[in-house]
Formats: C-alpha cells, sequence, structure tokens
C-alpha cells in the first residue's frame, strides 16, 4: 500500500533455439545440446482416421518454436516412447492421433515420464486415441464420442488468464469440426473454453460442452484443445496463439490455476452492469476496457463490492502488471467494514498485495505488512510483468490463505481482536497515477461457515 522503494523485475529468456528437426526422436539421439532450451516432441501416429491437416499442424508448431524458443522433433514413431528418449522433453503433443499409438512398455514409459513432470499437449483428434489405456484417458480428460458436420459455432472463453485463452475475447466466433465427448472434464480438468451449443448444430452434451481445458495430472501437466481439424485452422492468428499458448504452459514457460474450478458466482464478469454493485473510495478510478479489463488510474483509492460482506469464501481473479518492468503497485482487500474512505479498509482490513518490489511482506502474495508469502514457491509461480495471473484468496474464519496461479504461496491467521477477517468487504486498490494494475474476472465461491 505505501511502498518506497522500487526494484526493476528482469525476465530472461530459456535460451537459444538450436533448431528444429523432424523425423523419429529416438532416431537422433545428439541432435540436441544439453544447453538447447526447452524441447517439445511431436507425435502424430494414426491407427485409424488421418487428419490431412496434420502435415501443416507439424509445421505450425515448428514456426511456433522457431518463433518462441522451443526446439521441436516430429515423429510418427512410436519407438520414440522410451523412458531415455521421453527426458529429451519437456512435453510431447499429440497432434491428432487416433486408435491404439503405442504398446503396453510405450505407455509405461509415457506414464513415468508424466509422473516425473513431464508436459502433454492434445490437439484435436488427440481425445480419439487410446480407449483402453485408463491413464491417457485421464491425461487427455475425455474421449471422443462424435461429431457433426464443420460448420461454425460460437467459443465461450472461460477463462481469460491462461496463455491459451488471454488473447482472447469473451466469445470466439470460428469454423471448425466439433467434438462431442463421452464425458464432461468439469469436475476434473479446468475448462479454458467451451461450446455454445445454441450456436450450431450437432452438440449432445445438454448445454455445458467443454472444448479447451488444462490440469495438473499425475505430476505432470496436460492441455487439450479440441479444435484444429481443419488445414484452415493452422493459418488463423488466433489459433495459433491458442496453441502456442496451450504449449507454453505444458512446457513450464507460464503459470496458470489449471485446478478444477466449480461452484463460482461472478462479482464482475467484464461488463459494465455488472459495475452496478461496486463504489469507488477515495481518489482515482478504474476504467473499463472493451476487453473487459478494469485498470488502474490515479490514486490511492479503492474499488469495493458494496452488494454485501463475506464470511467465508474463495475469492477468485486475475490481474496483470501494466508495465514491462513490473514497476506497478495494486492489492485486494478483504475484511473490512462499508466505508467510502479507503484508508479504513488499510486500517481494518488485510491487503494482499501485488507489487514487484518492496520488502518480502509487502510484495506480491505477502499479507502487506504482516506476513511474507513463501518467496521462493511465489516466483516459480508468477508470471512476468504483462502477463494474467491468477491469484485465489481464500478466508475461513479468522484464516487467509492465498494461492498464485494454483500454488499455495501464503497462510496467514489474524490473531488482531482490533480487526477480523469473519465478515467484511472485498476491494482492489488504485494505487496512485504511477501505477497500472489490471483485473479481470473477479469470482466468488461462499464457503460453509465452520465452528472456528
Amino acid at each position: 500500500m505505501r511502498s518506497t522503494s522500487r526494484l526493476t523485475t528482469v525476465v530472461v529468456g530459456a535460451g537459444l533455439l538450436l533448431g528444429c528437426v523432424s523425423g523419429p526422436a529416438s532416431s537422433h539421439p545428439g541432435e540436441l545440446s544439453a544447453d538447447a532450451g526447452k524441447r517439445l516432441l511431436v507425435f502424430s501416429k494414426t491407427a485409424g482416421f488421418r487428419h490431412d491437416s496434420i502435415p501443416v499442424g507439424i509445421e505450425t508448431v515448428k514456426q511456433l518454436g522457431a518463433s518462441g524458443g522451443f526446439a521441436v522433433d516430429a515423429t510418427e514413431d512410436a519407438g520414440a516412447f522410451t523412458a531415455k528418449n521421453l527426458r529429451r522433453y519437456d512435453a510431447v503433443v499429440f497432434l491428432s492421433t487416433t486408435g491404439d499409438v503405442l504398446d503396453d512398455a510405450q505407455q509405461g514409459a509415457f506414464e513415468g515420464y508424466i509422473k516425473h513432470g513431464g508436459g502433454y499437449v492434445g490437439v484435436h483428434a488427440a481425445a480419439d486415441t487410446e480407449y483402453d489405456w485408463a491413464f491417457y484417458g485421464g491425461l487427455a480428460g475425455a474421449w471422443f464420442q462424435s461429431h457433426p458436420a464443420i460448420q461454425p459455432a460460437t467459443v465461450n472463453v472461460e477463462d481469460r488468464s491462461h496463455p491459451a485463452t488471454s488473447g482472447l475475447g469473451r466469445t470466439w466466433d470460428r469454423t471448425d469440426e466439433w467434438y462431442n465427448y463421452r464425458s464432461n472434464p468439469r469436475s476434473r480438468a479446468h475448462v479454458l473454453a467451451s461450446l455454445d451449443e445454441s450456436s450450431y448444430t450437432g452438440g449432445t452434451m445438454n448445454g455445458d460442452h467443454p472444448i479447451s481445458w488444462c490440469q495438473n495430472y499425475q505430476g505432470g501437466r496436460a492441455f487439450y484443445t479440441g479444435l484444429g481439424h481443419t488445414k484452415e485452422s493452422y493459418a488463423e492468428p488466433a489459433y495459433r496463439q491458442h496453441l502456442l499458448g496451450g504449449i507454453r504452459w505444458a512446457i513450464g514457460d507460464s503459470q496458470a490455476d489449471c485446478r478444477a474450478e466449480n461452484g463460482y458466482r461472478p462479482l464482475f464478469d467484464g461488463t459494465s452492469a455488472s459495475l452496478a454493485g461496486w463504489r469507488q473510495a477515495g481518489p482515482g478510478s478504474f476504467t473499463l476496457g472493451d476487453d473487459g479489463t478494469l485498470t488502474s488510474s490515479g490514486g490511492m483509492g479503492l474499488l469495493w463490492y458494496a452488494t454485501s460482506g463475506f464470511t467465508s469464501y474463495s475469492l477468485k481473479l486475475d490481474w496483470k502488471m501494466a508495465g514491462a518492468d513490473g514497476d506497478d503497485n495494486s492489492g485486494v482487500f478483504v475484511g473490512f467494514p462499508p466505508s467510502d474512505d479507503p484508508w479504513s479498509a488499510v486500517d481494518n482490513g488485510y491487503e494482499v498485495q501485488i507489487d514487484a518490489t518492496d520488502v518480502p511482506e509487502k510484495t506480491t502474495g505477502s499479507v502487506y505488512g504482516f506476513r511474507s508469502a513463501d518467496l521462493k514457491k511465489r516466483d516459480r509461480a508468477l508470471n512476468p510483468p504483462g502477463e494474467w495471473n491468477t491469484y485465489e484468496i481464500r478466508v475461513e474464519g479468522e484464516r487467509l490463505r492465498i494461492w498464485l496461479n494454483g500454488v499455495k504461496i501464503n497462510d496467514f491467521t489474524n490473531t488482531d481482536p482490533a480487526r477480523s477477517l469473519v465478515d467484511g468487504h472485498i476491494g482492489i486498490q488504485n494505487h496512485g497515477a504511477d501505477d497500472q494494475v489490471s483485473f479481470r474476472d473477479v469470482r466468488i465461491k461462499e464457503l460453509p461457515v465452520t465452528g472456528d
């Protein structure tokens, strides 16, 4: 809230791209040196229907690697799935694979790879693969059931913080082959985007139709997109960015909260109508952008949710620092009484800080002035300035816990009798004229009140 020092955040690239190779990865054990940076294996073996978009899909991933700083191998040789060879890769892309493509030993090697932290990217028909392998079904998230004819449809973007979807609007109109799935992954995986079944014909998932999702699965990272049937998809800038974002998350170049998310309701959903329950306290303001983003301006003030206070809850919201150097400051306040004086929140509530600088108890993830975040965990979970992050702030009794991009980084219990987290309001801070922080998708899930 009252920081006096700054420290520039520097983002260092992962390494120099040495080049992309194609062909069976297992036949090139020395192609890439140990310092080549991130590496990706694209696997496109088919034992059923074969998509004619596979070659252009492979070429697209190579192009994304050349510009994104990761090396790419491509193969249809299942012999590449050995424990030794898979260790060379940060993620494996199953690019419209179909049918039974790995034998038992190869499946075992891949399971071990995922359980030791490997990444998986499933594209389109990756869901039409290995129906008798339960591990793979859980990793992909859902198996293919059917599809109608290729046609336009509207995609509802549910998570606009994940790098696979952060560049998209709230809706995305495009043409593709739209899969129906045998089960709904929502209870197990974090849904990034879903189909509006009223916008096309042939949807069979009763109005809840996930089409892209991510999850942390048995030690590894798994991203799946049902998009990418057509050759034309791979020329679409938005689709290429969607695919690149999924790859970046899978290889660990960006962070996101990929825990399943159910039962939340919006407090701010990106529309001006959803701001009706909010009030500005003190100087400054927030500007609502066309993309549904609130960005702080001036200060020192507070935009607070005046409709009601909350007692026991999980609050989630997405945020990013506007400045490329991270020299910005804001925070999320909880547990304060209703007031149009922003200093009332400071004196009576608690601030979860957003600030790349200052001492440990006054920087990102801290309970400002009271408890530092676990800085090692915080640093591993934090995306750099200009990229979105997600907070979960969970208040139960006098206990306040903080998750950053799905990683718990702080656990604080209030013992001050002059303050209380048990009942209070929430708000987001506009810190000052030189501090611009943006927010999206503020949502809450009220939790049972326990007898602490």
